[in-house]
């Protein structure tokens, strides 16, 4: 066979491409199976995009605020189509410098669909048709927006958040089914143009994998900007009426709009791939199984991202594509959750990591919050953003940090700081011994754990107990 490698990585995505990137910096030679386009999901049809139109979103907040600035704006108006123009030319951009790197760590791209033939053979269709053999092989295929069944996508009118992204015009009323992080990013960005925005969730409350003070947070803060939002709300089925569509409730209420955003889910790419060729376990709840290296059941396979963890975030199969990497070149690593820090870019932002108080006291810790409100923090009076609070979760037997959540202006930047916290073990005195420089919103955490040390400096003691 004229084609043979050390590594192979199927999935050229945020978890496929560090690991590639990774066992060729330690001398291996690698290929790179990617069916689509570089940067998988997160580049193309997710993180970026979305960020990019997000960024035009918060400049457009920027300037209805110009008046609190004594900034008088007149006649205010913009172009969406040119917004998502603007996102594709960064997501072009990107994408090359991307493509550029493989090529500069010598890493040899094929551009079609991988699948096992076996533990070491993998057939490749597409633009290339060719049978590679790999000595080792980090599988890294991610997943796709979950359709269901009751209300299929047309990407007309009843988009997933793939197509969404590509509407040119704004709709002036949108339908959200699912109020998780996808569907609260897209709630936060429409609104901020002006379009009438109903999510429905069918759990409790929205975000709910964030703690209940995160959550009502968001919660208050969308209802204050018209979002509505209906809980316990079980979509039955979803109607495309040619200008318009109908979304119907268990219990027979109804809702119009222009178009519904369907944000229920994904499912993961590991079918058609060959596992079973491999010999690849998979989990009962459709995980494939993977140890603290990355390797599967078999082993010389790996496998990073979504379809190996129960953290779906880019961040998170990056490192664990670095994990693979490293141990499918031969040196060791493990990968560790202690400390993964989460980030929703809604208005206002959220950023969190480590444990929430009631998970830690689930735990067993004997665990205390402290918290610190933007409002009384002298930068975000002097920016005009004075709206969320940042809090730090922590074990007083050993005064350690546990945890963290912040809402508010530049939380998913403000995050980084505790998560490095976290994953080093630190106490609470170790943040409270840190210069914080003045005036900046990074003092909230300085602020927070004073708090939590029920030592307060710019709030009164009596604001300890409400």
């Amino acid at each position: 066979m004229n084609h043979k490698f050390d590594v192979a990585v199927i999935g050229g995505g945020p978890g496929g491409y560090p690991a590639a990137i990774k066992a060729a910096q330690l001398g291996k030679s690698v290929a790179l199976i990617e069916a689509a386009e570089l940067g998988g999901t997160c580049l193309n049809r997710g993180c970026i995009p979305s960020k990019a139109l997000i960024a035009c979103a918060r400049a457009m907040h920027q300037i209805t605020q110009a008046e609190e600035f004594g900034i008088h704006v007149e006649n205010v108006s913009f172009d969406f189509e040119k917004m998502v123009k603007r996102k594709d030319r960064i997501v072009d951009k990107v994408r090359s410098g991307l493509t550029s790197l493989i090529a500069a760590n010598k890493i040899t791209l094929f551009k079609g669909f991988g699948k096992f033939a076996d533990p070491r053979i993998i057939r490749i269709k597409g633009e290339q048709n060719v049978e590679i053999y790999a000595e080792k092989t980090i599988i890294a295929t991610g997943s796709e927006p979950r359709e269901i069944s009751a209300f299929p996508f047309d990407r007309k009118r009843i988009h997933d958040s793939s197509s969404m992204l590509e509407i040119k015009t704004l709709p002036k009323k949108l339908i959200i089914v699912g109020g998780g992080i996808i569907g609260c990013e897209f709630a936060s960005l429409y609104k901020e143009f002006g379009v009438e925005v109903i999510i429905l969730e069918a759990l409790e409350r929205i975000i709910s994998m964030e703690c209940i003070s995160v959550s009502s947070a968001l919660h208050k803060a969308f209802t204050k900007r018209g979002i509505i939002i209906e809980t316990n709300a079980f979509v039955q089925s979803i109607e495309n009426m040619g200008d318009q569509v109908l979304v119907k409730l268990a219990g027979g209420k109804t809702y119009e709009a222009d178009i519904a955003l369907v944000a229920t889910g994904r499912k993961l790419n590991t079918s058609g791939i060959g596992l079973e060729n491999a010999g690849v376990h998979i989990l009962e709840n459709g995980l494939v199984e993977v140890n603290e290296l990355m390797e599967t059941s078999v082993p010389g396979i790996y496998a990073v991202g979504d379809i190996a963890s129960k953290w779906w975030l880019a961040h998170v199969a990056s490192h664990q594509g670095l994990v693979a990497g490293s141990n499918a070149a031969g040196k060791a690593m493990k990968m560790h959750y202690n400390a993964v820090p989460s980030v929703i870019f809604t208005n206002p932002e959220i950023g969190t990591v480590g444990y929430s108080l009631d998970e830690a006291i689930k735990k067993g810790f004997h665990a205390s919050l402290g918290a610190f409100p933007f409002l009384a923090l002298g930068k975000s009076q002097a920016t005009y953003q004075t709206e969320g609070f940042a809090q730090i979760v922590l074990d007083k037997d050993t005064g350690q940090v546990l945890g963290a959540q912040v809402v508010g202006h530049d939380a998913a930047t403000l995050v980084a700081e505790m998560g490095v916290v976290i994953a080093n073990e630190m106490t609470l005195d170790c943040i409270i011994h840190t210069i914080h420089a003045h005036p900046t919103i990074a003092e909230a955490w300085l602020e927070a754990a004073l708090v939590a040390a029920e030592e307060p400096l710019h709030l009164p003691p009596k604001k300890l107990k409400a």
